[in-house]
């Protein structure tokens, strides 16, 4: 089974395929260039490159939140349209949890942080064991001060990966002494890790819908936030 991925929740966007578990190839690319030009390109590279087609995939993945609102959209946009039109099935997975399968951690706590801007961070904690995952908190929208009182009770090494990974370290290592950053290159949201998610699922037995799959922003953008504000007003 060959399985195609996308992720593009954050700054960095990139593709890759796995076959029957394995991971084939990945283009990774953080350029600043917009996802629209780039992600559906890094595709069809990738595929040529490989001496694969569409025809030749069997199911797709993305990761569909949480993440930057506009990335998840173009990432779930791209997604559908490669499964509808081959009537395959997609995989819509955490984007957190699929940065937990990328970071290569194999005992430990991961945390996992994405930028949410107003003080917060979009989180999940995961603990590996023999690099196997088991989920500790579900996917949340997080101020710092309340991630550092929910981590304090953890007693092994608690490992930081996403883009908000180093604001969490500089804020809260003076709190928690026990928090180690990762290298860059290690805690980049990437599509392997999303593959790698969407495999379990396969596994598992789990079906995929690309009509179904919505992105979980975990909560509502700024211009909604102004609308209610706006409507919350004239009441």
């Amino acid at each position: 089974m060959r399985l195609l991925a996308f992720e593009s929740s954050a700054k960095a966007a990139g593709v890759a395929v796995l076959e029957d578990g394995r991971l084939l190839a990945e283009y990774f690319q953080n350029s600043g260039q917009t996802h629209s030009r780039t992600l559906m390109q890094m595709a069809q590279d990738l595929l040529k490159n490989c001496d694969l087609s569409p025809a030749d995939i069997d199911a797709c993945a993305v990761s569909n939140g949480p993440g930057s609102f506009t990335g998840v959209r173009i990432g779930a946009a791209a997604a559908k349209g490669f499964c509808w039109g081959r009537e395959i099935p997609l995989y819509g997975v955490s984007t957190l949890e699929a940065m937990a399968r990328g970071c290569g951690v194999l005992s430990g706590v991961v945390c996992c942080c994405m930028d949410a801007r107003r003080e917060q961070v979009y989180n999940a904690v995961f603990e590996a064991e023999n690099g196997k995952l088991v989920r500790l908190r579900e996917d949340r929208a997080i101020s710092l001060d309340d991630l550092c009182e929910d981590l304090q009770n953890i007693e092994k090494t608690i490992f930081l990966v996403g883009d908000g990974a180093e604001l969490c370290y500089t804020t809260l290592l003076e709190r928690l002494p026990r928090l180690t950053l990762l290298a860059e290159h290690l805690r980049q949201q990437r599509a392997s890790g999303t593959a790698l998610a969407a495999w379990e699922k396969v596994q598992a037995g789990k079906t995929g819908d690309a009509a179904s799959l919505s992105p979980n922003y975990l909560r509502l953008s700024q211009a909604e936030r102004t609308r209610l504000e706006k409507a919350n007003k004239t009441e």
